[in-house]
């Protein structure tokens, strides 16, 4: 007998899908965590929002916080300011930012916070876990707009009132005043600072602040304008070679305050950049420095969700 008859051959690859969004969703489906499974089935293949909550929740901790690194590049199971970040992103992203789980959230920032009523950039629970080699835990940390503006403008944008919020938005306030008057600043905090204005509730104080923050992002060339010609504008101090921030970090969506800095010309160039960053597996690059190999993986589906959302929010077909 033929043997070699017997045994059935391998099917042929199947050619990859043509358009990105099946790309990606070939990519999310791969690679990705739950949680990332789930969003992506909610913004582009009309899932329900439920599944996305019961993804996000276990992450949750018994103090109303978030961790088990929710936020990639910080392990262990502690809660921490940057995963409630996250999650409230998540979760606004739902429509569903509110009620019993946000007021236990609200609750426990409340408790982490420092004597100015700010979120500090990593508490020191973190301390007996990984985490990225730049994020280095304090016995008696400072408040931090880098965890404290993202925070604090969800919450405004949903509409969520709690004691804790008066303190962290003047904090807030404060912060971008700073900014805006020449403290030194990365990219980063710049883009808490939008997060913070596009959600504050005083809109004429927040338009007015933008622009003027906006005048300074552009003298300081904190973000790229020409992303073919980026290796021309040199990482700002903590980032890493080639980490650079581009327009569509910093202003998300059409309806951000940040969209205002930026010509049409610079915005459709960014996108052009964005779009075409996707990989042939379907993913999108990770555009930060990297410490672990896992660490990479769970990034890459969280920015090409993101990527996605982007460049969908700016009408482009995906």
């Amino acid at each position: 007998m033929d043997r070699s008859a017997a045994v059935p051959s391998s099917p042929s690859t199947p050619p990859a899908p043509a358009s990105p969004l099946a790309r990606a969703a070939r990519f999310v489906w791969l690679t990705a965590r739950v949680l990332e499974q789930r969003r992506f089935a909610y913004h582009f293949q009309d899932a329900d929002a439920e599944p996305v909550e019961t993804a996000l929740a276990a992450y949750l901790g018994a103090d109303g916080g978030y961790g088990h690194a929710l936020e990639p590049d910080l392990r262990g199971p502690v809660s921490q300011p940057q995963h409630a970040a996250h999650a409230l992103r998540v979760l606004d992203g739902i429509r569903r930012c509110g009620g019993q789980r946000v007021e236990r959230l609200c609750r426990y920032l409340t408790a982490i916070s420092t004597r100015d009523g700010a979120l500090p950039a990593c508490h020191p629970s973190l301390r007996d876990y990984p985490a990225a080699p730049w994020i280095r835990p304090a016995d008696h940390p400072r408040g931090d707009l880098l965890t404290t503006g993202p925070v604090v403008g969800l919450l405004h944008r949903n509409e969520v009132w709690h004691a804790w919020l008066f303190r962290a938005t003047d904090f807030c306030w404060a912060a971008v005043t700073a900014l805006e008057e020449g403290a030194p600043a990365r990219p980063y905090e710049v883009g808490a600072a939008v997060a913070f204005l596009d959600g504050a509730p005083d809109r004429a104080r927040a338009e007015q602040m933008a622009e003027r923050l906006g005048r300074r992002v552009r003298e300081r060339r904190l973000v790229v304008l020409d992303p073919e010609r980026a290796e021309d504008d040199p990482p700002p101090p903590g980032h890493g070679p080639g980490e650079h921030t581009f327009v569509y970090d910093i202003a998300r969506t059409p309806g951000s305050l940040a969209r205002r800095w930026f010509t049409d010309a610079e915005v459709e160039r960014s996108l052009d950049f964005l779009a075409d960053a996707q990989r042939e597996d379907g993913g999108w690059p990770v555009r930060r420095r990297t410490w672990t190999a896992g660490a990479a993986l769970e990034w890459r589906p969280v920015v090409t969700v993101e990527a996605l959302l982007t460049l969908r929010a700016y009408g482009r077909a995906v």
